[in-house]
């Protein structure tokens, strides 16, 4: 391996949209360089660089670390190759924040909810099967309604609140696996209101209260965003979900049922956080670039 490109980070993404603008500002101001680029326009290229990737303008240099701000949609082949180089890169020593491992734990719904239930954290039931008549039969039998949810998603699309013995889609409309979860009951169905609480190593930056008259709680599904009150059992709930899917940030949704308990609906990988920075006064950009230089220590000068 040579040595790595010490004064510059790479943040893959998609787009020049605010957060990568917010997060390349915030890193510059630490004293370190920023490319952006696409994984797409990445590869390797073994015996041919001396670590064996293709990254543009590193030539045979290797950045400092990077920042998965956005993986794009692609076949099969595609996003295994994307991963492929995310690993690779850790593999060569660079600091990438999220890795491919955290990344893959949160988009794959079921292993999220696997690794949450398995650290001793509350979740809710929750199924994961290709039998369209196996989950039929679950759904017939459920003491309430359930949750379907898009196995890889995000912001909310497609996910369908299903009552008992309603039927459920097709196989091909749903990727041909269904995940289901049962649905968190709050104290009233006026106002429906969820957590999103954003963790940055094993602290809680920021936290916003999401309201909706819809029971779905998305920021991008119409629900505003508010400050939320600081409560240590949803703090310590979303640091130990965030250290079971091994991120360095995640941003993690809780929700209270009708007893005031808390529960974890998922972890996100790869977080937005525009909605949530309109309710706090911390520059989250700043967080994640500080947390960034802590992780990496010492750069050494070229």
């Amino acid at each position: 391996m040579s040595a790595p490109l010490s004064d510059t980070v790479v943040i893959f993404t998609e787009d020049a949209d605010w957060h990568t603008r917010r997060l390349k500002a915030a890193i510059e101001a630490e004293g370190l360089g920023v490319v952006v680029l696409s994984l797409n326009d990445c590869g390797f290229a073994i015996g041919e660089t001396p670590h064996g990737l293709m990254l543009p303008g590193f030539g045979d240099r290797l950045p400092a670390a990077a920042f998965v701000r956005l993986i794009a949609n692609g076949t099969t082949e595609q996003i295994t190759a994307r991963l492929g180089l995310l690993h690779a890169l850790r593999e060569l020593g660079v600091k990438v924040m999220n890795d491919a491992r955290a990344v893959e734990r949160c988009v794959d719904k079921s292993m999220t909810s696997f690794l949450i239930a398995r650290a001793g954290l509350p979740t809710p039931r929750t199924f994961v099967r290709e039998s369209r008549e196996a989950m039929q039969a679950l759904v017939d039998e459920a003491p309430g309604d359930m949750v379907l949810k898009p196995l890889f998603g995000a912001q909310g699309r497609g996910i369908k609140r299903i009552a008992p013995r309603a039927p459920l889609p097709e196989r091909e409309k749903v990727g041909s696996v269904y995940y289901l979860q049962d649905f968190v009951a709050r104290a009233s169905d006026e106002a429906f209101e969820d957590w999103r609480v954003f963790v940055i190593g094993e602290t809680v930056v920021a936290s916003m209260l999401r309201r909706s008259p819809r029971w779905v709680t998305n920021i991008h599904q119409g629900a505003v965003g508010v400050a939320a009150p600081a409560d240590p059992r949803a703090a310590e709930l979303a640091i130990r979900a965030t250290a079971a899917v091994g991120a360095d940030y995640a941003g993690v949704d809780l929700i209270e049922d009708a007893q005031g308990n808390f529960t974890v609906l998922e972890v996100n990988s790869m977080p937005a956080w525009k909605g949530l920075q309109k309710t706090t006064d911390i520059d989250i950009a700043a967080a994640l670039a500080g947390h960034l230089l802590r992780a990496l220590g010492p750069v050494p000068a070229l």
